[in-house]
């Protein structure tokens, strides 16, 4: 099958906002860009420093997940020549990886000329991360709020999310493997309960756009904060310095280690030049959400 060469926008995301722990995602306006062409065989070409290190042949997870969507449908797939920039922070907790996934599995629908609805793609993405929070904002952008059970899948769409966004990056990355190790296999009860009332009246809140409260439930988690916290330098500190700010609320940016702090709009360049001065050994990023998910498109370049 022939085809002309394009390239794939993937947003990327931060997840769980507190107790939405495994099913909340929210589009960054940071991208991953993928440059695709015709090639004898698979290269990947990294532009920026922070991704040299990976790995540029069939085992790189865009390729690899191409590869394992044309496996699904039987189908071969031609090789081609990436080239990728991306002003993602790598294993920081902004959703690298599910990037990835979302343009591997695009890529694979362009070559292969599946035309797979977006929902068939999240739901691939779904699987193959095993969860739906990253992946599903990166494909649809804005907020998403889903379930999935290994087989079923839900998603609400929010597509405009009216806050401000600042990150908060430490020098070092967190495996997302080293920090899903510090979590507990069971949680007693009542503990479960609450923190399962929380993630719901978060759910409506984030989904009817009331910020405020969305903020207060974002420190209420009882999934997975708890156990991850004593892993981040100051979090105390720093979550008693947005309120102090005037921020809606502060959480873990999916496993870790950035840290995402909500703050009403037009406020997030006050609240991190406060962050700023306070705790010089983060990394601070203005950002704001993304209503725009995945997209691609031919190109010439």
């Amino acid at each position: 099958m022939s085809w002309k060469e394009f390239s794939v926008s993937v947003p990327a995301s931060t997840a769980n906002l507190g107790p939405g722990f495994d099913s909340i995602g929210l589009a960054l306006d940071l991208h991953l860009s993928i440059y695709v062409s015709p090639a004898s065989e698979w290269t990947v070409d990294y532009c920026d420093e922070g991704y040299q290190h990976l790995t540029s042949g069939v085992d790189n997870l865009i390729v690899s997940t191409a590869l394992a969507v044309a496996e699904m449908f039987n189908l071969p797939l031609s090789p081609a020549k990436l080239r990728v920039e991306t002003d993602i922070p790598l294993g920081r907790g902004l959703g690298s990886s599910a990037t990835a996934i979302a343009g591997g599995i695009e890529i694979a629908d362009r070559i292969l000329g599946l035309d797979l609805p977006m929902i068939e793609k999240v739901k691939i993405g779904t699987s193959m991360e095993g969860h739906p929070d990253n992946v599903s904002a990166s494909f649809l952008g804005g907020l998403t709020i889903s379930y999935f059970d290994g087989m079923e899948l839900e998603v609400i769409h929010v597509p405009q999310v009216e806050i401000g966004i600042v990150i908060l990056v430490p020098p070092t990355e967190f495996l997302t493997t080293e920090s899903r190790g510090l979590l507990p296999q069971m949680l007693e009860h009542c503990v479960a309960t609450r923190g399962s009332a929380a993630s719901n009246v978060l759910s409506a809140a984030l989904a009817s756009g009331d910020w405020e409260t969305a903020g207060r439930l974002m420190e209420k988690d009882t999934f997975h904060e708890p156990y991850r916290k004593n892993k981040f330098p100051d979090f105390e500190a720093i979550r008693q310095a947005c309120k102090e700010a005037g921020a809606h609320g502060s959480t873990i940016s999916g496993a870790g280690p950035s840290l995402f702090i909500a703050t009403k709009k037009g406020d997030e360049e006050g609240v991190a030049s406060r962050l700023r001065e306070q705790f010089s050994h983060y990394e601070c990023v203005v950002l704001k959400p993304s209503s725009v998910g995945l997209q691609s498109r031919e190109t010439d370049y």
